[in-house]
């Protein structure tokens, strides 16, 4: 998700979804870039360890796909100004059912990037802030997913109660670092506050519905699994396999 957020709280105009110039300025900004830092080298972390599994072709081959949906995800999905940022349908805990950790967290990184060089260079001094957004609570779900799911079970057969406690963690996750960084940003003043408060209030939609993509997706892979014999170098292995 990309956020807009006026630097007073108020929703900004643009069709992008990044956090605003101003919100959070001056040598308060130096933080996203440690932020950024550490979910970054998590990311390559997460990556290599892909790679050593796989091999780098595998990695490569999804941290495309999942660039690509991401970048269509910020450009197509409809997204609605709330409070202090907008609603949007990022599809986290997808991206990672179906591709893995380290594919997914690239791929938002990624596509976040392309977007800003490409159609929103006046977000690119956010990009740090941005990138901490989608990229912690994705770790997170990946440490949800490993408590949760048992060795035995591949992702294809996850319930409607494991699939809404990985969107809840990753939604709560974004709610909570857009809430950090209008805070820090603009302080405790009550209007602030009411924005942050609002956005989290619709984001309740959000986590209501994303379980129920996750399961028509996962669904769709299940039914497509004969086709898939022998794994596919391009979808996480743990898709239709045990741990």
């Amino acid at each position: 998700m990309m956020t807009t957020l006026g630097p007073s709280g108020e929703t900004a105009t643009e069709t992008h979804m990044h956090i605003e110039p101003g919100l959070v300025d001056g040598a308060k900004i130096g933080l996203s870039y440690v932020t950024a830092a550490a979910a970054g080298g998590y990311a390559l972390k997460l990556a290599y360890e892909a790679a050593r599994e796989r091999g780098v072709l595998s990695l490569a081959g999804r941290t495309l796909a999942t660039t690509a949906l991401v970048f269509s995800f910020f450009e197509v999905l409809p997204h609605y100004p709330v409070g202090v940022s907008e609603v949007h349908l990022i599809l986290g805990s997808t991206l990672f059912l179906m591709f893995g950790a380290a594919p997914a967290a690239l791929g938002l990184a990624f596509g976040l990037l392309i977007q800003g060089l490409f159609f929103a260079p006046f977000d690119l001094p956010q990009y740090g802030m941005n990138v901490t957004t989608l990229l912690v609570p994705l770790f997170g779900v990946a440490a949800v997913a490993r408590r949760i799911v048992a060795p035995g079970t591949p992702y294809v057969e996850l319930k409607y109660g494991q699939a809404l406690a990985l969107s809840t963690t990753y939604q709560a996750g974004i709610v909570g670092w857009v809430a950090f960084w209008a805070v820090y940003g603009q302080g405790f003043a009550s209007e602030n506050i009411a924005s942050v408060a609002t956005f989290g209030g619709a984001y309740m939609l959000v986590i209501i519905v994303e379980p129920l993509v996750d399961l028509a997706v996962l669904a769709a892979a299940k039914a497509l699994h004969g086709a898939f014999k022998g794994g596919n170098p391009l979808l996480e292995r743990r898709l239709y396999d045990a741990a």
